[in-house]
Parts: C-alpha cells; sequence; structure tokens
C-alpha cells in the first residue's frame, strides 16, 4: 500500500516521506483481506508562534470499503506524533475487524 502523504507549513524531506512509508507499511498486515481504497497522511507544522518549540499535527485517513477511519494527533515532535497516529490506527481497524464479524456470527437463542 502505497500512502498519499502531503505536508503543510513543513518541507517534506526523503528522512519524513520514509519513516511514513515505514509505519504506514506496518498495518498492512492488520488490514489481512479488507479492501482497502485508500490512505492519505497529512504531516502539518501547526503555527510558528509557540513560545516552547514546535508542534506538529499528523493525520492519517484510511478508506475501507464504505467506511473512513480517521486519526489525528498533536505533539510536540514529529516523529512521534507519526508513531501514535499509527498505533491508533491499528487499533480503529481491529475495531473496524471486529464489528464486521460480529454482524456475520449468527445470533443465539
Amino acid at each position: 500500500m502505497q500512502p498519499n502523504i502531503k505536508s503543510t507549513n513543513l518541507e517534506l524531506t526523503p528522512a519524513i516521506r520514509a519513516y511514513v512509508e515505514e509505519k504506514m507499511a506496518m498495518i498492512e498486515k492488520y488490514l489481512g483481506n479488507l479492501q482497502t481504497v485508500n490512505l492519505d497522511f497529512e504531516v502539518e507544522l501547526t503555527t510558528k508562534h509557540h513560545h516552547k518549540g514546535d508542534i506538529f499535527r499528523a493525520e492519517a485517513n484510511l478508506a475501507i470499503a464504505n467506511d473512513l477511519l480517521r486519526v489525528e494527533k498533536v505533539e510536540p515532535d514529529l516523529y512521534k506524533a507519526i508513531d501514535k497516529v499509527k498505533d491508533h490506527l491499528i487499533d480503529l481497524i481491529k475495531k473496524h475487524k471486529d464489528k464486521r464479524l460480529a454482524k456475520k456470527r449468527p445470533k443465539s437463542l
């Protein structure tokens, strides 16, 4: 899966692109046989007026079948924000798969 990566107020360096691609490749094993339509990933430097360093935002939008899984995290470290997005996205994928399986299970009396 190749994510569409966008950056706002920040230069998208090859190092950042490689890090995002590496982390998003980790979620493929959780997707299994789900029909993945699109993965959009955005990194952003929120504003330049903070007194104690920069604040970064990372956001992932994963379109699966008819559903959209969206995660957004804000951190003072860009790489930490990307890691948190990956972890939360994995949790959402697991919940999504559990819901799909629950609909297929026969109801007991």
